[in-house]
């Protein structure tokens, strides 16, 4: 299975580390290049953008956000652009599940699965 993976900082680098070790394929991206660098390294593959992201994923694609509640607006709203119908957003952030909600009645009119994994 692939994984896009936006977000590594510790919880989200680990779970690309976990996911790699079970024989899943990675596309990973942060706003921090090194970090990117790192699981490159270890063997996910490296992305320097949202729509590169999306570009290496195969269809239905699988994004996997785990960055901070304040930027997951707009992080959700740039990727229902960029994405396809089909294709999954999987917020596994701490953004309030309302807003979650409502980002998921939004990407389901263009067609986008949403599920709300939160910690």
């Amino acid at each position: 299975m692939q994984l896009g993976m936006i977000g590594l900082g510790r919880m989200g680098a680990n779970m690309v580390r976990r996911a790699m070790k079970a024989g899943h394929e990675c596309v990973v991206f942060d706003t921090n290049p090194a970090t990117v660098k790192e699981l490159a390294e270890e063997g996910a593959v490296p992305a320097t953008s949202l729509e590169d992201l999306a570009s290496k994923l195969a269809g239905p694609r699988n994004v996997w956000i785990m960055i901070p509640a304040a930027i997951t607006d707009q992080t959700v709203d740039a990727l229902a652009t960029i994405l396809e119908a089909g294709d999954t957003i999987i917020d596994g952030g701490n953004s309030f599940y309302r807003d979650d909600r409502r980002r998921s009645a939004a990407v389901k009119e263009k067609g986008l699965f949403y599920l709300d994994v939160g910690t």
